[in-house]
C-alpha cells in the first residue's frame, strides 16, 4: 500500500458520524424582497437600475447612458454568430446584455447560469455588463435564492453583484479589476 493509499484509508476510517444539517429557519433576517430594497443595495455597490416595461426600451437607454460603446452583444438578439467564437475574440465587447434568473435584495446580486449566458467568459470579459431581470424574480436573501436554485442544473452558475472592483493595492479603488467596470440591471414588468 502506497503512502497516499495509507493516508486516504486513515482519513476514511476516522470520519465523524453524519449529522442532520441545522435548520435555517429564522436566519433569513428581515430584508424585504422588494424592488426598492434591491435598488438601494445595488446602487450602494456602484451599480445602476432602470425599470422598463419592455426589453425593447433597453437599446435606447444604453445609447443614452453608454454612448461610447461600440460592440454590444445582447443575448436573445438575432445576431448569434459570436456564440461559437473563440472566447478570446470577445475581448473587445464593450457591453454585454444578458438575462438573469434571480436577484437578491440583501446583497444586490443576480444569479446567472451558462444556460442564459451561453459563453461563460462573457460577463467577465466585457467592459460593461447589463442584466435583464423580471421584477417578480427578486428575492430577499441568499438563503431563499439557494432554495430556488436548488441542486445545480447547469454546468456553470454565478452570482454577480455590482461592478468589479478592488482596493487591495495601496488602498486605491480600481474598477474592472476582474470583471466589468459597470453593472446596470434592467428590471422588467414580466
Amino acid at each position: 500500500m502506497s503512502s497516499r493509499e495509507q493516508i486516504l484509508a486513515a482519513v476514511k476510517q476516522h470520519q465523524p458520524e453524519a449529522s442532520v444539517l441545522p435548520s435555517l429557519e429564522g436566519l433569513s433576517g428581515s430584508m424585504p424582497g422588494t424592488l426598492e430594497a434591491y435598488r438601494k443595495v445595488l446602487e450602494g455597490l456602484g451599480g445602476s437600475l432602470f425599470e422598463v416595461k419592455d426589453e425593447k426600451e433597453i437599446p435606447a437607454l444604453l445609447a443614452e447612458h453608454y454612448p461610447h460603446v461600440q460592440r454590444i452583444i445582447a443575448i436573445g438578439s438575432n445576431e448569434r454568430a459570436w456564440i461559437n467564437e473563440d472566447p478570446h475574440l470577445l475581448e473587445n465587447v464593450d457591453m454585454a446584455v444578458v438575462p438573469g434568473q434571480w436577484g437578491v435584495a440583501e446583497n444586490g446580486a443576480v444569479w446567472l447560469t451558462e444556460q442564459e449566458v451561453q459563453v461563460r467568459v462573457l460577463p467577465f470579459i466585457c467592459q460593461h455588463l447589463a442584466i435583464v431581470l423580471p421584477k417578480s424574480r427578486i428575492l430577499p436573501t441568499m438563503h431563499e435564492a439557494y432554495e430556488k436554485i436548488g441542486a445545480p442544473q447547469n454546468g456553470f452558475g454565478v452570482f454577480i453583484a455590482g461592478p468589479s472592483k478592488t482596493a487591495d493595492i495601496e488602498q486605491s479603488l480600481v474598477l474592472g479589476a476582474h470583471g466589468a467596470k459597470s453593472l446596470v440591471v434592467f428590471i422588467t414588468e414580466a
